[in-house]
């Protein structure tokens, strides 16, 4: 990876130096192109005959795959601005899976760029010596750095729903959100892992905190660890490595996500208290279950008591509670492990329990949310930590009560400032940590680490935060792609034809860009728009074409072709 990086930002000198004369914006929007990485007969190629299915029009599978990659790939193209074509890799391939767990998909930057330059009125990087994603870098350059290469790289599971690759599961195809609780809706996962390759990502190694070429990047910029209130990029490796283990003090502090929280997350965090005996009385962390009804302000309360069964491990539920007596009315305690959530909740529903925790059997933090669809499921469900349940376990005996319920002077996923918690974990978790929101965030979000039934399409507020983060990093708004942000842009719909065209004739001149984020034509074009009559705008197209001619932006000659050319035309008549 690291020689092509170097290349890469080799190259982007001599492009940049080549095309400043000539490169010029293109239409709004981003226009991203899924580039077919299979072989012939898999992937994207799988002749296999297929029903058309919520949308999708394909008739094998492989051209509902594409279908869908282009749908999701259409759906990012309207959210984000660039004037260079973004390229994706992609390929469906065998991934790591096991009957029960499955890497459904990765996707990120294929280079890394800092210290490039732009073109025109482009800002050029975010921060010095700071590392940008290759999508990102070419928007800010406004010129693509690496001509002949693709931007992301982007793998998804062709094995899924076999017998060894989470079994009984399948991709849904359709672009409708409607997939059956087996399913697993490809365009969700699609627009997560693009994200990661746009810019929802960082570069630092987080077992050692070592960065490439002891380097920043546009994520870590906005990471901040609130118990040393440094940032990712001021950090020392040690630091670095230390804070990605510090779990619920990684935070997000950037403008765009802040600005958005309020209308994204629903008050209230999902907190488990304690109340007797007073030995272990407190406020445990929980993570919440994505089946079965959502924890309440004003809580559930009861006695925590250990659910037995008679499986393998008599404390996992994974078969018929044994103790439902005891278990009636009360909050069933069992241990992860063996199978699904589901099933665990299934079970202790059954025994008649009134709400479900799980305590965990590894050592790390934060608890995890609970996986798993069932509309059958009308119990709460959450999970604790080893330690917190062993802590628990211990006092059974003397009778333990407590409530479940959410803190409602919290934001679900975000800190008592309203920044949204990054997915720091203790262990580590490869894949997940960092460059994904806590997945205790409510409602539920693309960006966490595991994919939810309940995620819509949308990709900003008010249902989610994506977007803004992406604005965070460096994806300003500019509709009609010239460089200058909406906010600081005189015409944010500039009229960016390459010459200047008046009642219709092509005068032929030059469009030239103003330094305000107005063309020659967008001045022309408001000009005609306040003319009383004809003769006004003949008049006001003088003096501007005067005014442009003493600037040196046109020459003599152009600006006869354009004093002819507005004479001609019937504008103000």
């Amino acid at each position: 990876m690291r020689p092509a990086i170097f290349r890469a930002l080799r190259r982007a000198a001599c492009v940049l130096a080549a095309l400043a004369a000539s490169a010029s914006p293109a239409a709004a929007d981003a226009n991203i192109v899924v580039v077919n990485n299979n072989a012939p007969g898999v992937g994207f190629n799988d002749p296999t005959p297929a029903v058309p299915v919520g949308g999708n029009a394909g008739t094998t599978v492989g051209q509902q795959r594409l279908l869908a990659f282009q749908h999701a790939a259409a759906l990012w193209g309207a959210s984000l601005d660039s004037p260079v074509e973004i390229r994706v890799l992609a390929s469906f391939e065998p991934l790591s899976c096991t009957p029960s767990t499955a890497v459904l998909g990765s996707a990120g930057s294929m280079f890394i760029f800092s210290g490039f330059g732009s073109i025109g009125s482009f800002p050029g990087p975010v921060l010095p010596n700071v590392w940008h994603h290759a999508a990102l870098a070419d928007k800010r350059a406004g010129v693509e750095l690496n001509p002949g290469e693709s931007d992301i790289r982007a793998r998804f599971n062709s094995n899924l729903g076999q017998p060894s690759c989470l079994a009984g599961t399948t991709w849904y195809y359709g672009l409708d959100t409607n997939q059956t609780a087996d399913q697993i809706d490809l365009v969700t996962v699609l627009l997560h892992e693009f994200a990661h390759g746009l810019g929802f990502s960082q570069f630092a190694n987080l077992t050692t905190g070592a960065r490439i070429q002891d380097q920043g990047d546009v994520y870590g910029a906005k990471l901040l660890d609130t118990s040393t209130f440094k940032y990712w990029n001021e950090m020392s490796d040690t630091e670095r490595a230390t804070s990605a283990l510090n779990a619920r003090r990684v935070v997000w502090d950037g403008a765009g996500v802040h600005a958005a929280v309020p209308d994204v997350l629903a008050l209230g965090t999902p907190i488990l208290t304690v109340s007797s005996p007073l030995s272990i009385a407190g406020i445990y962390a929980v993570g919440a279950a994505s089946f079965g009804p959502p924890l309440s302000s004003s809580g559930l309360s009861g006695t925590i008591v250990r659910a037995l069964d008679g499986g393998t491990s008599t404390t996992d539920a994974c078969s018929t509670v044994t103790n439902a007596a005891e278990v009636a009315g009360r909050i069933a305690l069992v241990d992860r492990g063996t199978c699904t959530f589901v099933v665990k909740a299934q079970n202790a529903q059954a025994a008649g329990a009134i709400a479900m925790i799980v305590a965990d059997n590894a050592a790390g933090a934060p608890p995890a949310g609970l996986g798993g669809v069932d509309p059958t499921i009308t119990i709460p469900s959450v999970r604790i930590t080893l330690t917190d349940g062993n802590t628990i376990k211990a006092q059974l005996a003397a009778g333990v009560s407590a409530v479940l319920g959410l803190d409602l002077s919290l934001r679900s996923g975000a800190d008592h400032q309203g920044r949204v918690y990054v997915n720091a974990t203790n262990p580590v978790q490869p894949g997940s940590s960092i460059s994904h929101w806590d997945p205790l965030s409510f409602p539920n979000q693309l960006m966490e680490p595991a994919i939810n039934a309940d995620l819509t399409h949308s990709l900003q507020p008010p249902h989610d935060l994506t977007v803004p983060l992406m604005r965070d990093v460096g994806w300003f708004p500019d509709a009609d792609n010239d460089g200058l942000a909406d906010d600081h842009d005189g015409c944010a719909t500039s009229d960016l034809s390459p010459t200047v065209v008046i009642g219709g004739e092509d005068t032929g001149v030059t469009n030239v860009m103003l330094g305000t984020g107005c063309t020659l034509a967008d001045s022309l074009a408001a000009a005609g728009a306040d003319a009383a009559n004809h003769g006004d705008f003949v008049s006001a197209v003088a003096r501007l074409i005067n005014t442009w001619r003493a600037a040196g932006l046109i020459t003599a000659a152009a600006r006869g072709q354009i004093q002819n050319a507005a004479a001609h035309s019937s504008i103000g008549d």
